[in-house]
């Protein structure tokens, strides 16, 4: 970025408190889904009758369901099922959204503006409506989750993108590019692309968090993740008849969307934090 573009106090260097936390928060849960792809404490599909209903205890942590499955081994494959949806509903807003607004910001003009405005289209659709939409079309299921998910998310990505991309292009090395005839590919590739990567990083850790919540709020509804494979949300929905007797079975699962949708705002916040030169006070 250019020298003069950056105004504000230098930042004395140091850890970023919330960048800590929400990376640990994050890494927490990455962890409990990859261990759960080695070990759970208990098949988390199996159910035991006499085993059910049971509280925590040193044999089940965080007790047993109704039909005796072991909740913490459906939390952590749950875990996984989260993670997995937010990945690919984050990857497939990147990869539209990220070149739509690229494109917007570079060619600019009538043709810029008809690609936000056919983003701007789908403001009007959010990603859990689409994942409602959806679900009633082609069925409920995690496919079907990631990708309205996915669709929904795409103007945020367009519009930041776009937002990056033109301060990139009032750059003078720009300038200077585009004096010298560099194809368009290659400015974008060259200058455009790593001058916004931090803001685009910023937006996929703030839309991981909701993907989360959207997820688990898809599953409790039904059109998520199909039982028996374990589910956050699910696990809530099945949770409501025990309420006032058996709290434990909400409360896990709660206290598991709560930890990973605060991390993951939380490292979004940290990162942008620590990528914005404005608010770094460091020159690029």
């Amino acid at each position: 970025m250019s020298e003069a573009a950056t105004v504000g106090p230098r930042r004395r260097p140091g850890v970023h408190p919330q960048l800590v936390i929400g990376a640990v928060l994050v890494a927490l849960v990455v962890v409990v889904a990859l261990v759960s792809f080695a070990w759970t404490p208990f098949d988390p599909i199996h159910a035991v009758p006499a085993d059910r209903l049971q509280g925590p205890s040193a044999q089940h942590w965080f007790g047993t369901d109704r039909f005796g499955r072991d909740v913490l081994s459906q939390l952590m494959v749950g875990a996984r099922i989260t993670l997995y949806v937010g990945v690919v509903a984050v990857g497939i807003a990147a990869v539209v959204g990220i070149p739509v607004g690229v494109v917007a910001g570079m060619r600019g003009g009538v043709p810029g503006a008809a690609l936000m405005r056919g983003a701007d289209v789908l403001l009007a659709f959010p990603g859990l409506l689409l994942a409602i939409v959806f679900g009633a079309a082609f069925g409920a299921g995690t496919t079907t989750a990631m990708v309205a998910l996915g669709i929904g998310a795409i103007p945020a990505f367009a519009r930041v993108a776009r937002s990056g991309t033109l301060q990139v292009m009032r750059t003078d090395y720009v300038l200077a590019a585009r004096a010298a005839n560099r194809p368009a590919w290659a400015i974008a590739w060259r200058h455009v692309l790593p001058n916004i990567a931090g803001i685009a990083v910023v937006q996929a850790s703030v839309n991981f968090g909701l993907a989360v919540l959207a997820e688990a709020a898809l599953s409790f509804l039904g059109l998520g993740t199909a039982p028996p494979t374990p589910s956050w949300g699910r696990m809530l929905q099945d949770s409501q008849q025990f309420l006032g007797t058996y709290d434990y079975l909400a409360i896990a699962p709660g206290v598991a969307i709560a930890v990973a949708v605060l991390g993951f705002n939380l490292l979004g916040d940290g990162l942008r934090d620590v990528l914005d030169p404005r608010l770094l006070g460091r020159r690029r």
